[in-house]
């Protein structure tokens, strides 16, 4: 957090003014953000990983194929109504109700998790399903209003976001790890590569009830604030609606795993008492958490965007949209998650510190590219079209287990910072340089989901290139070596 921070705040004290409300409501964000970060993370270690696993092995166990598309598909139901980078963006679109914005989503991540468990136990090659789906997703998408392109995209990459990452990918490795085989390893990945496309499908499908999307934003300045004690009174107006929010996000998965314990599960009294106190971390940590982005950063990226995109030198944005996308992939706190995820299941050969740097170099591209599509007006499928294409054409070139990660890593970078922060700024620029919100801001959420799918496939080119030349080095020693035993 805090190098974003310290960007954010150097920028508004030299070069783009901002009311020392948004500023005092800003750095208080980043103070709770980071305690939320920390208290959410250490949850998530002790208690929805775990949960996940232990109710992915035993979905597998049970040998029923249809108690676990029933179970699979309640749990994506569940979990993505509740998932709070979604509340984020469906409350910034105009012309499409929040809850049926939400209810569809949410209906295509229940049926592509189902999706993604069947090819774990079925063995179904993940390279060629995202080769299919990405095709279907594509000439659907040439086939509806270019207004509902940027959002359709958008809402896949805000579905994983920090409650529903965690849950799906212990999910992912308990069911692999039941199942067992040579590809246990590469299944245990890809479940969230396949739960981004159900969203962007859905979304396709239902644009063609609504006639159109309104195309003017929402106010994102706090009114009111002009004392300290005014930005305590701020949060503590805001705070109730992020308490329930999540308390809601929580409680299906919290009920669910509890009753496959009184059933099925039967977990030692210790490992409960542990899950227990992990729950109340992850509550508090990402109660705080959002909190913070919603009512600190999102008022601050509409304000810079707005500033800058009214100055003269608005194409300062492109780089400064690169710089803040390199920094915000560490604020996001799914992303910490994958990472852990990724170096525990290849037992270190992808450390966490190589994917934080690759994707961060992936989310800083696509910022800026998503920047300059903005200042320019030229269609997404350019960038969106080329992209994809590079990255499915990638697969055949590396190991599945990098493309798993890849495709997931996709969906975990675009989470509520980017929702909340990174969103807001292009939407502030976008009206000040007279652009269409709809269709030049909106986008910038499926570019940050798309650029990490080749920055991840190109570091596994140079793992694969690696492991060739020391396989060649040993091939060549071994002669040697043995006249060496043979002349003595």
């Amino acid at each position: 957090m805090l190098p974003i921070s310290l960007l954010v705040l150097a920028l508004s004290l030299v070069f783009v003014p901002v009311r020392l409300s948004t500023m005092s409501l800003f750095l208080f964000g980043a103070a709770i953000m980071i305690v939320g970060m920390g208290l959410f993370t250490l949850g998530a270690d002790t208690a929805m990983l775990p949960m996940g696993t232990h109710m992915g092995a035993m979905l597998t166990r049970k040998k029923s194929v249809k108690f676990l598309v029933i179970v699979a598909f309640a749990v994506g139901l569940l979990i993505t109504m509740a998932e709070p980078d979604l509340t984020v963006l469906a409350n910034q679109v105009q012309g499409v109700p929040s809850i049926v914005l939400i209810l569809t989503v949410a209906v295509g991540v229940g049926l592509f998790l189902v999706v993604a468990l069947l090819r774990i136990l079925f063995r179904w090659p993940l390279k060629w399903m995202l080769i299919g789906l990405y095709a279907l997703v594509f000439l659907l998408g040439m086939l509806i209003k270019p207004e509902f392109v940027p959002m359709a995209f958008d809402s896949g990459g805000v579905t994983t976001g920090p409650m529903t990452v965690p849950f799906i990918l212990a999910l992912g490795v308990g069911v692999a790890n039941v199942s067992g085989g040579k590809s246990a390893q590469d299944d245990s990945f890809g479940l969230v590569a396949l739960c981004s496309i159900g969203p962007v499908l859905s979304i396709m499908l239902i644009s063609l009830f609504f006639p159109h999307l309104s195309n003017v934003p929402q106010e994102t300045v706090q009114a009111g604030v002009e004392t300290t004690r005014d930005v305590t009174v701020t949060y503590g107006q805001g705070l109730p609606a992020y308490l329930w929010e999540v308390l809601v996000a929580l409680s299906p998965i919290v009920i669910l795993f509890f009753a496959f314990q009184a059933f099925t599960l039967h977990l030692p009294k210790f490992e409960l008492h542990r899950m227990s106190i992990g729950v109340l971390y992850t509550y508090v940590g990402l109660v705080l958490f959002l909190t913070g982005v919603n009512i600190g950063f999102l008022p601050m990226g509409d304000t810079l965007g707005r500033t800058i995109g009214a100055s003269g030198w608005r194409w300062a944005l492109v780089p400064l949209g690169m710089l803040l996308g390199y920094l915000v992939v560490a604020a996001e706190p799914a992303v910490h998650v994958l990472n852990e995820q990724v170096e525990q299941v290849t037992s270190g050969a992808v450390a966490k510190s190589v994917m934080m740097k690759a994707m961060s170099i992936g989310v800083s591209v696509s910022v800026g590219l998503a920047m300059l599509r903005m200042l320019t007006g030229f269609s997404i499928w350019w960038l969106l079209i080329p992209g994809y294409a590079l990255a499915l054409g990638l697969t055949f070139f590396v190991d599945p287990i990098f493309t798993a990660i890849a495709f997931d890593s996709g969906g975990v970078a675009s989470g509520p910072m980017t929702a909340a922060f990174i969103l807001p700024l292009f939407m502030g620029a976008c009206g000040a340089v007279g652009g269409n919100i709809l269709e030049d801001a909106f986008g910038v959420v499926a570019m940050v989901a798309m650029t990490p799918l080749v920055a991840i496939q190109g570091l596994g080119l140079v793992y694969r290139r690696k492991v060739r030349a020391a396989a060649q080095q040993q091939k060549e020693a071994a002669p040697a070596v043995d006249d060496e035993i043979f002349d003595v």
